[in-house]
């Protein structure tokens, strides 16, 4: 992915930076930013407690007990700008958390019945077990959880630009070339089927493309303290994403 520079308009509206800021007031922005995050990123921690050799509803009770935690009346106390990217404050946080727990019943005791982070839990794990094997550790696991789990969020929210714009059908005919090499059909044969020339074809896809490197950005800037790290955070995903 080509870097381009952070705009301020991307970064106004970065949560972190939101949850960062706010840490000495208890700002009712800051808690329905963390949560947000907190809504798009449970499933790469919970992977990460199954890798650890938790079991199933050890995973899920702790994920739950987890958030249940993260979200006491002073948990805004504890974050400080030193924690640098919300990945890795989520990790640590969560370390922190498993350390502090005694058994099961004592995690089931911290959710207190009431979900304050809602998932499926058996969505959960039929996507974990639906995912191949992979023998790296659970840190390494949960990065690559967490790049792919934003890759997820990228796509979905350009799939929901094109259905916003009444062009549903157009997505899924350019999705197949979004990286390059991958798609089974070739743009001639795809422009037949869609009624468009072979070079309107390669012209949308292109336009796609720049699209959706524009929303990975956006995507990353919502996840970091400053907008001098979005280009190393980009990087670094990459990075794990192609190892």
């Amino acid at each position: 992915m080509n870097p381009q520079p952070t705009s301020g308009r991307i970064f106004a509206t970065t949560h972190w930076s939101v949850v960062l800021a706010a840490r000495e007031t208890d700002a009712p922005q800051a808690a329905a930013a963390l949560e947000k995050l907190c809504r798009t990123y449970w499933y790469p921690l919970y992977a990460y407690l199954r890798r650890r050799g938790y079991g199933e509803h050890d995973a899920q009770d702790l994920t739950q007990g987890f958030f249940a935690h993260l979200f006491e009346r002073d948990w805004l106390h504890g974050v400080a700008r030193d924690k640098g990217r919300f990945r890795s404050f989520l990790l640590a946080s969560l370390n922190y958390f498993l350390a502090d727990q005694r058994d099961r019943a004592n995690a089931q005791k911290r959710g207190g019945g009431q979900p304050t982070i809602s998932f499926d839990a058996r969505e959960a794990e039929e996507r974990y077990r639906l995912e191949p094997v992979d023998e790296r550790s659970p840190d390494k696991l949960f990065e690559r959880r967490w790049a792919m789990t934003l890759l997820d969020q990228v796509l979905a929210r350009l799939g929901q630009e094109f259905a916003d714009a009444g062009k549903r059908e157009l997505f899924n005919r350019l999705q197949p070339f979004l990286v390059e090499g991958t798609g089974e059909k070739t743009y001639a044969e795809t422009a037949r089927e869609g009624g468009m020339t072979e070079e309107a074809l390669k012209k949308a896809v292109q336009r796609m493309r720049r699209r959706y490197h524009q929303l990975f950005r956006e995507e990353i800037a919502q996840t970091v303290a400053s907008p001098e790290e979005v280009e190393e955070e980009l990087r670094h995903l990459c990075a794990v994403l192609g190892s």
